[in-house]
């Protein structure tokens, strides 16, 4: 995808909640950059173009490193997010809530004794409602 340069140009600025979701943006595209890079890397055995594209990759975790903390300057609610994010993970962690089971094995259902709930996905989904 290529960006054109014209295309931002808007007869106003933006307010701060476009600007933010602006970043959200760049932050996506920061991360879809450094699974590309990594994806060549993953896909060479020229290790002179592996350390150039893992150079390239890191500098993409660094963009978004760096775009994340613009959002927390411009989204309070954000940055309280972020903030609280790594006891919330522990939290988790803690409360044993992580999922060990089969695939589609609903959380602590085996481990409870009681059987396991359908688990829904789009193809389970298919025809249902249809009669």
């Amino acid at each position: 995808m290529s960006t054109d340069p014209f295309i931002t140009i808007v007869p106003r600025k933006m307010t701060a909640s476009e600007l933010a979701r602006a970043i959200r943006l760049d932050i996506s595209a920061e991360l879809d950059a450094t699974n590309l890079y990594q994806a060549h890397i993953d896909a060479t055995d020229d290790e002179r173009a592996k350390a150039v594209l893992a150079h390239i990759r890191d500098e993409e975790k660094e963009h978004a490193a760096e775009f994340l903390q613009l959002l927390a300057l411009l989204d309070p609610y954000q940055a309280e997010e972020l903030q609280a994010a790594p006891q919330n993970v522990a939290q988790v962690l803690a409360e044993g809530r992580v999922s060990g089971g089969a695939p589609g094995e609903t959380p602590g259902a085996s481990a409870a004794g009681g059987a396991a709930q359908e688990r829904l996905t789009v193809g389970s989904l298919m025809g249902r409602g249809q009669g």
